[in-house]
């Protein structure tokens, strides 16, 4: 594939819609405009329409429109998927219902667990069994799909999930039924486990697979307009979408499989800052990403990425954690290790029946957003108490897609916070910010101090439109040294698409312990993962000289249910590459929970995975800031607790920021605004990134 003139970035969020034009060179040109839910293609087709006109570019220069969407997250949480219905082993309807003996908190006794994406009487069964060991105990009864085919027809099913028993070894009944079905419904998607996760766990494995014929319909009519709608501006560039793995994929295999690109903005962010890291050479990061839906949290370690084999949409911390869970709908997918909470610019203050406080999860998102944007929101956000406190400027935003009012924003917050807790407008907004600073506070802890990593040796970049305003504050709790912002922070994930390369993930899984887990039989197992890997990427126009392999694999000590991801070598296996192993997943547990197993207890292998990726791009130099000119006073008054006050804090934009000072400071951006507060000193370092330094505070 031929290095494109000029490709495209765009990154659709709950609030804000980012898209990013970037030439040959490096040069780029930024559009922000509120997203247009539930058409979310809108938005982005109108941000590229209007970038084309203003640059002179034709569609015909562009080489790929890479993307990152929260379409299919959105129709899982407001479960406005397709009509699902599945099929499984006669016995096992009830696994989705049953789920796994976990609680997000321990001793809630009034936890309810949510409803399965499927109602029972769209759960059918068919005779058929196959042990683990691959006898055939029950053939396939044709009889039972014959009946099942005239339910789904009664039903008007929109979509099917098919999961049977140990199909991930032994797939030949779960590819039988497949066949049946495209047969009878053409016109349907058909999700197959074997297809879309062969691994062990049956209720892991049907859930995934019920999520993604759930959220396919969705997913492909989304990406049919988006089609539709860049033909039309005459772009014919192939559409990329980031996973949730963190590289992108084509559009044909995104709305086969969509549940592997649910996290799709999060985990553009948190590339785009291991990105930024390297520039740096700042190997530890803890990431930080608050956007006016929800914030994100991850972790970079070593310049590495840290990757989660499953985790949970819909709960109240969503989060790849075995430990806790249980609140939302699991996915056992590849992903970067990213903890999420609805905590962000929009989430929506409110008082519960007991006269408390309480912020979230509930947003204004896009439409109408925040009673200070004058588009129809009537309910205090984290946006107007942040307008009160003086911390985002009034007036125009980013394009004058919005304008703030800040009387508007002191009225809801007095009218519906001050007044009836009998509080002064500045302690109620400033209840409001460390509320929400709060709920951010469990996503960070949730992937640095419970992974057993001490935030004292990380710096927080924090980025997205609402993290520059609060990462200050949560640096102090974190006790992390150092906070981060990137040039272009509102724009970041956006700009984290641009560096992606098409990527792919294989998993097989297995059982590997005592004299089986062999170099040997795991160098057999890597050679066919890579030569079906190969495979893929030569149909796609990448030759095997620019495919970079990343390798894992699953462990745990033997009689454990649950396992630890650990990276392995590109080299050949060796009995010495098993010993690392072993050290290697010994070191991890015991940083994890504290201790190991008895030394007597052997490791078992579970599941061999494998990454290839090609395509990737460098930052090219440096990331730099928009610099397009921002109306601003020379200062503004800012309040910082009772123990300050209200502050006429200096106001400047990051160019003008020559020499470290120290705060109070307010530092005004195109798209979102980085608030120093007293007693933290302030850099500007040569490659555009501000940097705040808590150490001497």
């Amino acid at each position: 594939m031929n290095e494109p003139s000029f490709r495209i970035g765009a990154d659709v969020g709950g609030t804000f819609t980012d898209v990013i034009l970037m030439d040959g060179e490096g040069k780029i040109w930024t559009h922000k405009i509120p997203s247009t839910p539930p058409d979310f293609e809108r938005a982005v087709l109108d941000a590229i329409g209007r970038l084309l006109r203003e640059t002179g570019v034709t569609g015909e220069s562009i080489g790929d429109v890479s993307h990152g969407t929260t379409v299919a997250t959105n129709a899982v949480l407001e479960r406005r998927g397709a009509r699902t219905a599945l099929i499984t082993t006669r016995g096992f309807r009830d696994v989705l219902e049953l789920r796994r003996v976990r609680a997000p908190q321990m001793y809630d006794l009034f936890f309810d667990k949510p409803e399965p994406i499927v109602e029972r009487h769209l759960r059918l069964e068919v005779k058929e069994r196959i042990a683990a060991a691959g006898d055939v105990l029950a053939p396939l009864d044709f009889a039972d799909l014959e009946a099942v085919k005239d339910v789904l027809e009664r039903e008007q099913v929109e979509s099917i999930a098919v999961c049977t028993l140990h199909s991930y070894a032994y797939p030949r009944h779960e590819h039988a039924i497949g066949e049946f079905l495209q047969g009878a419904f053409p016109d349907l998607p058909v999700s197959l486990s074997t297809e879309i996760l062969p691994e062990r766990r049956e209720y892991e494995r049907t859930a995934t697979t019920v999520l993604n014929a759930y959220v396919r319909p969705v997913m492909q009519r989304y990406l049919r307009a988006m089609r539709d709608g860049l033909t039309d501006q005459g772009i014919i560039a192939p559409v990329l979408i980031m996973q949730s793995a963190g590289g992108l994929t084509p559009e044909a295999d995104a709305a086969i499989r969509p549940v592997y690109v649910l996290e799709s903005g999060p985990a553009a962010g948190v590339f785009a800052a291991r990105s930024a890291g390297e520039q740096l050479g700042i190997d530890d990061l803890i990431t930080f990403d608050m956007g006016g839906t929800t914030a994100k949290a991850s972790i970079v370690e070593d310049g590495e990425i840290s990757y989660s084999p499953e985790y949970e949409v819909g709960a109240s911390v969503s989060a790849g954690n075995r430990l806790v869970g249980g609140g939302g709908e699991l996915i056992r997918a590849p992903s970067i290790d990213i903890a999420e909470v609805g905590s962000g610019g929009g989430s929506i203050a409110w008082l519960d029946g007991a006269g408390g406080l309480r912020v979230g999860p509930r947003s204004a998102g896009a439409v109408p957003g925040p009673a200070c944007y004058g588009r129809g929101g009537n309910e205090p956000t984290v946006t107007d108490a942040n307008v009160v406190l003086g911390y985002i400027r009034p007036g125009e935003l980013a394009d004058g897609e919005v304008s703030v009012d800040p009387e508007a924003a002191r009225r809801i917050v007095h009218d519906r916070i001050a007044a009836p807790l009998g509080l002064d407008l500045l302690e109620a907004a400033e209840g409001i910010h460390r509320i929400a600073n709060a709920r951010c506070m469990r996503a960070l802890r949730s992937v640095s101090t419970e992974r057993g990593r001490d935030p004292r040796s990380f710096s927080l970049i924090a980025f997205g439109g609402s993290g520059p305003i609060h990462a200050a504050g949560l640096a102090g709790e974190l006790l992390s040294p150092r906070v981060i912002v990137p040039p272009l922070p509102g724009l970041f994930s956006a700009l984290g698409l641009l560096f992606s390369g098409v990527e792919h993930h294989e998993v097989y899984s297995c059982l590997l312990s005592g004299d089986g887990l062999s170099a040997e039989k795991l160098g057999g197992i890597q050679s066919d993962l890579k030569r079906k890997m190969l495979s893929r990427f030569r149909a796609e126009g990448y030759s095997a000289e620019r495919v970079v392999f990343a390798q894992s694999v699953d462990v745990r000590f033997r009689g454990q249910a649950s396992e630890i991801r650990i990276p392995m070598p590109e080299s050949p296996a060796s009995e010495a590459t098993i010993e690392s192993l072993r050290r290697a997943f010994e070191r991890e547990h015991r940083q994890l929970y504290g201790h190991t197993s008895d030394p007597d207890n052997p490791v078992e292998v579970v599941a061999v995975r494998l990454i290839g990726s090609a395509g990737h791009r460098k930052t090219g130099g440096r990331m730099r800031a928009d610099r397009r000119h921002v109306r601003k006073l020379p200062s503004r008054p800012a309040y910082f607790g009772k123990k300050r006050g209200t502050v006429e804090t200096p106001v400047i934009d990051r160019t003008e920021l020559t020499a470290p000072r120290p705060g109070p400071l307010l530092i005004d951006e195109y798209d979102s605004t980085i608030v120093v507060p007293p007693g933290i000193r302030v850099n500007r370092d040569r490659q555009d990134f501000v940097v705040l330094d808590r150490t001497g505070s």
